[in-house]
């Protein structure tokens, strides 16, 4: 015999049940501590007690994910491959343990170990793979496919040191490191079997073959491997696992031997160092060179291992690649990975030998994008001299695709080499620049925004052009949330509640919580939903106390608006107000209710406006914490270090959430779901999913104010002077005096110029022209509070009314307008 026999496919599935009552999870918490964490329970520590469980829990998952992907393998089935640079997973054991439906199980389970479950999952360490809303979406929508049961794989980056650790000091921002594997990461799978090369830099080099045809070899100068590490994700109460490929850069010779003998250490791990540089850090600054280079490098290491890894998976089962858009669904989530449209140009082309129309047909096919933004310059471009000298290649066919389409655009629009020049995948105006939504415009066969206004707006707008040009590829999905993390998991106070109330499902049909709707008016059921928002704020106030030393009262307004620090989100206005409320108390003027303002976010380390922002709020709130008038009736807060962890102890507690993003600059926002999901009534613009969200919950339970998109850009055009507003409105006037005076930063009067003359020249974000509308809707906001069974009512009101706004049906929507992906039911054991 050559070797031993091969097992069948079958071979173990069937008869492999893992039980999950509580003996024999214990048992396996036993088993996990003895042989895998090597300790005995008298030197165990809190780490080796969560690894533990996190095996035990992750066996289960392992169980459902080999059924899953043995049925995947065996129909053949059609496939999302969702592409991203981020995904915020958030912790993962007790998402898990609420999938699998063992909590009770888990707890009596540890008991008699005199272990609490509570203390294990506040132990674990949370995976800082995404900046904020682009991430968490992408793994809400991971959650759903799961939920679903819609065949998908995430493709991100491993990245080694996440989104940074945010430290406060003296007010001020500092970021630390996000060493989130320093303990060990128990959920994920390395595949170091599965290697793929990557190459950067060289030349190229333009042949003839024997057939006559035009080729191309591309010869990089340097060559760096992707290895896989994969993370299981389970659906909610079904059998489907599907999973997260994360990518980990490495070099293609990590030591040379020759250079460490001749005794120069450095150059003999060189390779090494710069190899896994590329997915050490999440984002890395990009205002010198060598940050952008390696911004680039992380988007082709992410697209190049992505597929070649769904061509090698292909062809496992296909005779061919020409039927890969058959296989495959592939989504770019926001421009990141557009590069993937030109990789796949090159392997179909220089690798596979296809003629251009062809590989052209099975990459459009291929590929949906979705746009993230409105903000201009947030649309990536990358300057040719650095694409060119890292992707030679890939610039050649950024070029021939570009001289193809704009012939296109001049047969379409004769004479009309403005909008040639608008739509041209390549600026021309000074420094050349390759601009990548146009890239995945041309190379996508749909395009779709994130909201209804959103994508209204990116037709009228940033992608006007393209929307003229191909209509049909543009469409929205309005972005969800997952019920199950932010409703079930974050808040089981009210989850219980609902249960006792509509009964079991809504977990995975969030249009169940209407039936809520009559229970607005029960009295009964109204006290009840305020034990559960005081329990939570209660519980806030623990977190906040140790994280900052600070007091929260559960009783007061508990006003949040946590997201990115960014001048678009407006945090300044915020701020404002809070800064007018307190000057009228001390004016002897005092407010309806007594209200707590809460902040959370991080700013982007090379944003100067947004750090100095993250200052301002602490100074105000050291100001107003040291009146003892004014600290009677408001409290600012600012909780460092915001994540998913942390969202999920905010969201619960919210009694308002504060959208005041600038009419037209916001895609759509997610916080603004999970606060209203959590039962937080809305103060807000009409900007981004705020439009959608005052559509569902209802006018009388959103507290609108502010300019239109349209009358922001009318009072732009005619000639928008702010520091006229400051001279005709005495509050604001001194509003930004009392800021600008060096009162609030110990007499620096220059802390806040920046600041103060940003607002007064320019205001780009028009924040003093909704200024007086935003205190005007604030002075609603305190007066509704005091009416208390009111306020409830309405708060029942708006959890009732968010069913639309699940990731569920989001998914559904992209699966039937989009993927044209079907789900594929996994056999229970």
């Amino acid at each position: 015999m050559d070797g031993p026999p091969l097992l069948s496919t079958r071979v173990g599935f069937d008869d492999a049940v893992i039980p999950v009552d509580a003996d024999s999870l214990r048992r396996d918490f036993i088993e996990k501590l003895f042989y895998q964490q090597a300790k005995f329970p008298a030197v165990a520590t809190l780490n080796d007690h969560y690894l533990a469980l996190a095996y035990v829990v992750r066996d289960r998952l392992l169980s459902r994910w080999t059924r899953t992907a043995r049925t995947y393998f065996e129909e053949g089935s059609r496939t999302v491959a969702y592409l991203s640079a981020e995904f915020l997973l958030g912790p993962q054991l007790g998402n898990n343990v609420l999938c699998l439906r063992i909590e009770d199980a888990v707890r009596e389970a540890l008991k008699p170990l005199n272990l609490s479950l509570d203390a294990l999952l506040a132990h674990e360490e949370e995976p800082g793979l995404g900046n904020g809303g682009l991430g968490r979406l992408a793994a809400c929508y991971m959650d759903s496919l799961a939920t679903l049961s819609i065949p998908a794989i995430g493709y991100g980056i491993r990245y080694e040191y996440g989104i940074f650790d945010q430290k406060i000091q003296n007010g001020q921002q500092i970021e630390l490191a996000d060493k989130w594997l320093r303990y060990g990461n128990p959920w994920e799978i390395p595949r170091p079997q599965i290697l793929h090369p990557v190459g950067f830099g060289g030349a190229t080099h333009h042949y003839t073959d024997e057939h006559g045809r035009f080729r191309v070899k591309w010869t990089p100068a340097r060559m760096v491997n992707g290895i896989p590490y994969d993370t299981p994700v389970l659906g909610y109460g079904t059998e489907t696992a599907n999973f997260l490929r994360l990518w980990h850069a490495v070099a293609s010779e990590a030591f040379d031997f020759q250079a460490f003998n001749a005794g120069d250490y450095y150059r003999a791990v060189e390779d090494k160092v710069r190899s896994e540089t590329i997915s050490k850090v999440l984002y890395p600054n990009d205002v010198a060179l060598s940050g952008r280079q390696l911004r680039l490098e992380q988007q082709y290491l992410l697209v190049a291992c992505s597929l070649r890894d769904m061509i090698r998976i292909h062809l496992q089962r296909a005779p061919s690649i020409h039927h890969l858009h058959e296989k495959y669904a592939i989504q770019l989530n926001d421009t990141h990975p557009a590069l993937a449209v030109l990789e796949l140009m090159r392997i179909l082309v220089d690798e596979y030998d296809l003629g251009w129309e062809e590989a052209w047909a099975i990459t459009v096919k291929s590929f949906g994008y979705t746009n993230h933004t409105l903000l201009p310059e947030a649309l990536e471009t990358w300057g040719l001299p650095l694409f060119g000298s890292l992707l030679p290649r890939h610039l050649e066919i950024v070029f021939e695709i570009n001289q193809r389409f704009l012939s296109v655009v001049r047969s379409k629009y004769p004479g009309d080499e403005t909008r040639v020049g608008r739509m041209s995948l390549v600026d021309e105006r000074g420094e050349r620049y390759v601009r990548m939504a146009h890239v995945a415009c041309v190379g996508c066969h749909t395009i779709n925004g994130v909201a209804d206004m959103h994508s209204r707006l990116l037709k009228e707008t940033v992608l006007k052009d393209f929307a003229e040009m191909y209509p049909a590829r543009f469409s929205n999905v309005t972005n969800g949330i997952t019920p199950r993390r932010f409703l079930a998991l974050a808040n089981p106070g009210l989850a219980g509640l609902i249960t006792d109330a509509i009964g079991d499902g809504w977990q995975v049909n969030l249009d169940h919580l209407s039936k809520l709707e009559p229970l607005a008016n029960d009295a009964a059921f109204r006290a009840a939903f305020r034990r559960v928002k005081h329990e939570n704020k209660r519980l806030l106030a623990e977190h906040v106390n140790l994280a900052t030393g600070l007091d929260l009262d559960p009783k007061t307004l508990l006003s949040v608006q946590v997201k990115r620090i960014h001048e678009y989100k407006r945090q300044v206005l915020n701020l404002l107000h809070v800064v007018t409320s307190c000057l009228r108390i001390q004016a002897g003027v005092l407010p309806e209710t007594r209200r707590t303002f809460l902040f959370a976010g991080k700013a982007a380390p090379g944003y100067f406006m947004a750090k100095l922002v993250i200052r301002l709020i602490h100074d105000v709130a050291d100001w107003a914490r040291l009146d003892p008038d004014v600290r009677q009736w408001i409290s600012v807060l600012f909780v460092p270090d915001f994540n998913v962890k942390i969202a999920e102890r905010i969201y619960p507690a919210a009694d308002l959430s504060v959208q005041i993003s600038t009419a037209g600059k916001e895609a759509s926002g997610t916080g603004n779901m999970k606060q209203s999901l959590n039962g937080a009534l809305t103060i807000g613009t009409l900007d981004g999913a705020n439009v959608e969200i005052r559509e569902h919950v209802g006018a009388d339970n959103f507290y609108l104010f502010g300019l239109r998109a349209d009358e922001v850009r009318e009072r732009k055009a005619a000639g928008y002077r702010p520091w006229e507003l400051a001279e005709s409105d005495a509050e604001l006037r001194a509003a930004l005096d009392l800021i600008g005076s060096g009162q609030l930063s110990g007499g620096d009067r220059e802390r806040y110029a920046p600041l103060i003359r940003s607002l007064l020249e320019h205001d780009e974000y028009m924040v003093l022209s909704d200024y007086r509308a935003y205190v005007e809707a604030e002075e609603r906001v305190s007066i509704a509070y005091c009416d208390t069974e009111a306020w409830t009512r309405r708060a029942v009101q708006t959890v009732a009314r968010m069913g639309y706004f699940s990731s569920d049906r989001s998914i559904r929507d992209y699966c039937r307008e989009i993927w044209k992906v079907e789900p594929v039911n996994i056999p229970a054991r």
